[in-house]
């Protein structure tokens, strides 16, 4: 991912970083389970969804402590 798409993520309400957490975490559990199983198609998936799940993290991180400073 680039700067583009954390921009991206960024721009996005609290509701539809929720959803795409979700779905970040479910493909990365099936794609855990797969990699266990057999080969992997594209092996850098699992590496994408764990970065794009940390860069969440990451922001609603940063929310988080935003709204803690403005009270």
């Amino acid at each position: 991912m680039s700067d583009d798409s954390t921009t991206t993520l960024r721009e996005m309400s609290d509701e539809h970083l929720n959803a795409t957490m979700q779905e970040a975490c479910k493909a990365l559990f099936k794609l855990k389970l797969q990699a266990q199983a057999e080969r992997l198609d594209v092996p850098s998936e699992l590496k994408r969804n764990r970065r794009l799940i940390a860069r969440i993290k990451s922001i609603q991180t940063e929310r988080a402590n935003a709204a803690k400073q403005a009270k």
